[in-house]
């Protein structure tokens, strides 16, 4: 995927600068840049870019709490956490607030600009080691009191097709648009197809949701 629509959020100029560089030179539009909460939140809703690539530490505000303004204003955008931090709450409070990927800033130009493209087209990508932990704080959230208040909503749920489960089942595990297509012998965009009429019966927003919903219904054994 080239020419995404790009907002980059950082209080510091210089590494601001150089993301915004990276992304340029790789043919994506740099819509806007800020390195302020508040203000991004304000930029973003007359910019309007596909992915906002957002810093968790900023001078006004915390990056969830720009993560929230941001999905007021603009509900189907993509956020990609680029942060110094690696600790697991930074990393849950992210996820739980609509942040789509997590990147630490130690990851390469390489990684980074694949990770863009991933999340823009709406798959969770996590620095190595994280996935994990997020997968684990799924199952741990499903196995509370939580999954009780539903109240036994299962009958009235949309059916999915046989091939919808299957791919259902790979997203639960972790495994990546690639690999799925690999694994169920489809290509990439039949994959992309399944996993979006799958959001859409389902009424969910992105593959984050989907996969915690797998998970609560054991369909990642």
């Amino acid at each position: 995927m080239t020419g995404i629509r790009v907002m980059v959020v950082d209080d510091h100029p210089m590494w601001r600068e150089g993301v915004a560089r990276d992304l340029t030179e790789a043919g994506h539009q740099v819509v806007a840049t800020s390195g302020e909460g508040r203000q991004a939140v304000r930029v973003a809703a007359a910019a309007r870019p596909d992915l906002v690539v957002l810093d968790l530490q900023l001078p006004d505000i915390s990056g969830v709490a720009v993560i929230h303004g941001l999905r007021a204003v603009l509900p189907q955008v993509r956020v990609l956490m680029l942060s110094a931090s690696g600790e697991q709450q930074s990393v849950l409070d992210a996820v739980k607030a609509g942040a789509t990927g997590y990147l630490v800033k130690s990851a390469g130009p390489a990684e980074f600009l694949d990770a863009v493209r991933r999340t823009a087209a709406g798959e969770p990508v996590f620095t190595p080691g994280l996935a994990g932990l997020v997968l684990g704080e799924y199952r741990r959230l499903a196995a509370g009191p939580a999954d009780t208040a539903s109240g036994g909503g299962d009958d009235a749920a949309p059916r999915l097709t046989d091939r919808e489960t299957e791919v259902l089942r790979l997203v639960a595990k972790g495994l990546s648009y690639k690999q799925i297509a690999g694994r169920l012998g489809l290509s990439h965009r039949t994959v992309q197809n399944h996993v979006q009429n799958t959001l859409g019966k389902l009424q969910l927003h992105n593959r984050v949701e989907l996969t915690r919903y797998a998970i609560e219904r054991g369909l990642d054994g």
